[in-house]
């Protein structure tokens, strides 16, 4: 640190100290200054330049050191100077006080902060540099920290100190004007009954309301901002626009159409989106045949002396395409048709925040307009780009559906959900499978016990795990194809006949204009809370918006979007995400809702575990399925549920109870005292709630109890 920033240091350090050690915060207090009140007034009476001078430059100290009293001052200001002179000094004083403190936060500490902590600001940098002024603005007309923080933190951003005054300037004003004029109000009481005088009243409801008002402004020019440069048409063809036909798109004009919106659905591809064609149902369809066929593998388990199936693949395949054709209906344009949405097949594309260009598959071109836009785009399979891969071939869940004969040798690359559901599902049907995953564990966001159950009925499938390898490359050896991977330090070969690509999806993000219309989009489209781009009357839902890329999430989202597309700014909602339940289909099956053990560590919540394992449930027992836990998270000491983990058949139908209970507030008591069907699965939600009673049973009370039964029986 050079001399001339010592010597500006210790000043400021001498200041603040005399500023404490003389309890100068005392003379900034509000009873003291209404207690001199008449005093100062006589002063001002008798020497107004004087008064005003002395005023100005303590209203510059007091910001310029960043101490506490600067609302104080600016309400002394309008009751000593009046509404006019007040709102004069206060602005010009408060400004040039915010701009010393800017200035020595930037002496000081600016060139310290950058070299060390550079690269993790060079995007809050970029962002000042282009934007510096309007956020600027906008903290000071809705002050989220208080003014003082806010000039020390700009001190040390590239942004220019000119900018920084007539910003800090203009922004000031308003709020300033609402203190000096509650200010001069108040200077004007001489006795309680003054309270409710109308002009004080007006004041005092100015303060309370001047927030709400200044972040309606604040995003009304942000609006302002964003639109500029684009023509609004003059006229509406639609009130709603929505561009992909998935389980969010769906939904999203379903819900328009409910409320008599005019609404056009455009899908390039088929109805229905992943879910239905090439993810959820055919997926279950298969995993339901191959799910048959490991019951008369197990046969002697029931009693059975030997039981075994003759099937084709190719029958298997078909099978699956008929029940997506039996379940096709439901999500079918003449469906959608008849509740009042304009369907139409074909690709979209955004060519102004109101107006998408179509192009039918019939090759006609139409524009429409709307007042709001929903994306609903979708995902697709993420194909790392490992390299030999394109030489070998790959499948993913898109196309897998396609095969009609059964691979020898299959690889799945990816131990997630997907992953580990169809690993599961061909090696039951007879296929050699063996899933490498570059993690420790399959399903890595589950718990590890979770983990350790799945990948334990792995084994007894015979299905090759291998976690802790990383793919590196595929190569075609003697006309053999195998792929590299990198384990411990080691290279391993693993030969296969086909590989199924499972690490994961991504969003759809390219194709439809979002690069022209500048929405961002790195890796999902970048949404507020409404589910807002960045043109507030688009809206994005589903796996393109991310952060969950399940069916029932793109439908939660779809509401959301569809209410605030249309009634904004009426009436909006933010996305509730904090009850997202899923499964994972696999045998035993997974299910979890609310925080695992995982990430209750992660983030230091405080918790209690109950555990109930399923082996003891009858109802598992006599199906042969006696396999499995629930695991509950509760508050310390309460019954308040803060998790469910589920292992064990039909999780993913039992998990609805809790889901339930906590979308509620009703605790593991409650569920304890609700009637269960015996003998079924749901029992064991009873009865792990049983085991967190019985953890808290009242041993003082129950001691007393013993000692009553006893006397009873003398």
């Amino acid at each position: 640190m050079n001399a001339r920033r010592i010597v500006l240091l210790a000043v400021l350090a001498a200041l603040l100290l005399a500023a404490f050690t003389l309890d100068f915060e005392r003379f900034l207090r509000l009873d003291y200054v209404k207690s001199r009140q008449a005093a100062i007034e006589a002063w001002r009476a008798s020497q107004p330049i004087a008064a005003a001078l002395v005023y100005f430059a303590a209203y510059v100290a007091v910001t310029g050191l960043s101490l506490p009293g600067a609302a104080v001052m600016t309400l002394l200001g309008g009751a000593v100077f009046g509404l006019w002179w007040g709102l004069l000094l206060v602005s010009f004083a408060s400004s040039l006080g915010a701009t010393l403190a800017f200035l020595a936060s930037r002496f000081l500490l600016r060139e310290w902060v950058q070299k060390r902590f550079g690269d993790r600001l060079r995007s809050v940098n970029a962002g000042i540099e282009k934007d510096g002024g309007f956020y600027l603005f906008t903290l000071r007309l809705v002050p989220v920290f208080p003014f003082f923080v806010i000039n020390l933190l700009m001190g040390l951003t590239p942004l220019r100190t000119r900018t920084f005054y007539w910003v800090s300037q203009l922004g000031m004003l308003a709020g300033t004007l609402v203190y000096v004029n509650a200010g001069q109000q108040l200077a004007k009481l001489e006795s309680l009954a003054g309270i409710l005088s109308p002009a004080l009243l007006a004041s005092f409801i100015l303060l309370g309301i001047f927030p709400l008002l200044a972040k309606k402004v604040v995003d009304t020019l942000a609006t302002r901002k964003v639109y500029a440069g684009w023509q609004r048409p003059v006229r509406y063809d639609r009130n709603l626009i929505v561009i992909g036909a998935g389980s969010a798109g769906l939904v999203t004009a379903y819900i328009a159409a409910a409320v008599k919106a005019k609404v056009t659905l455009i899908e390039r591809n088929r109805l229905g989106g992943d879910c239905l064609n090439t993810g959820c149902v055919p997926s279950k369809a298969l995993i339901r045949s191959a799910r048959l066929l490991s019951h008369l593998h197990r046969s002697a388990e029931f009693g059975i002396r030997s039981a075994c199936a003759e099937f084709d693949f190719a029958e298997v395949m078909e099978r699956v395409q008929r029940v997506i054709r039996t379940i096709e209906p439901h999500d079918s344009s003449e469906r959608y048709a008849g509740l009042g949405v304009e369907v139409i097949e074909g690709t979209a594309k955004l060519v102004s925040p109101w107006e998408v260009d179509i192009v039918r598959k019939s090759g006609d071109r139409k524009r429409l307009s709307a007042r709001s836009i929903v994306i609903a785009a979708g995902a697709r399979p993420f194909v790392p780009p490992i390299p030999g891969i394109e030489r070998v071939g790959y499948l993913t869940s898109d196309d897998v559906w396609e095969l009609r004969a059964l691979p020898r040798r299959l690889l799945v690359l990816g131990g997630g959900p997907i992953g580990c559901e169809l690993t599961q599902a061909f090696a039951r049907l007879g296929a050699a499978v063996t899933l490498v995953e570059m993690a420790s564990r399959v399903l890595v966001r589950e718990d590890p016990e979770v983990s350790e159950a799945v990948q334990r009925r792995f084994g007894t499938d015979g299905i090759a795990v291998l976690v802790d390898h990383r793919a590196q490359a595929f190569v075609i050896d003697h006309g053999e194809k195998i792929l590299i991977a990198e384990h411990a330090g080691k290279e391993v070969r693993i030969a296969f006949d086909a590989v199924l690509v499972a690490v994961g999806r991504i969003a759809n993000v390219t194709g439809y204009g979002l690069e022209e219309l500048g929405i961002a989009a790195p890796r999902t489209i970048e949404t507020n809370a409404f589910l807002q781009t960045r043109y507030p009357n688009i809206y994005a839902a589903g796996d393109v918006a991310g952060p969950f890329q399940f069916t029932h999430a793109a439908a939660h989202q779809a509401w959301y979007a569809a209410v605030n597309a249309l009634f904004d700014p009426f009436r909006k909602f933010r996305v509730d995400y904090s009850l997202i339940p899923a499964a994972t289909f696999v045998d035993p099956e997974v299910a979890r809702v609310g925080i695992n053990e995982s990430e209750a560590r992660a983030r230091n919540i405080p918790y209690e575990v109950t555990r109930y394992g399923i082996d003891d449930l009858d109802r598992a027992i006599t199906d042969g399925e006696a396999d499995g836990f629930i695991k509950v998270l509760t508050v310390p000491g309460k019954d308040r549920i803060l998790g469910v983990t589920l292992v064990g058949e039909h999780a993913g139908d039992l998990i609805a109870e809790y889901v339930l209970a906590m979308r509620h507030g009703i605790g593991l008591n409650r569920i304890l005292g609700t009637i269960h069907i015996y003998p079924t699965l749901a029992e064991a939600n009873k009865y792990v709630a049983g085991n967190w009673k019985k953890a808290h049973a009242p041993e003082k009370l129950l001691a007393w109890v013993a000692r009553f039964h006893a006397w009873r029986r003398r």
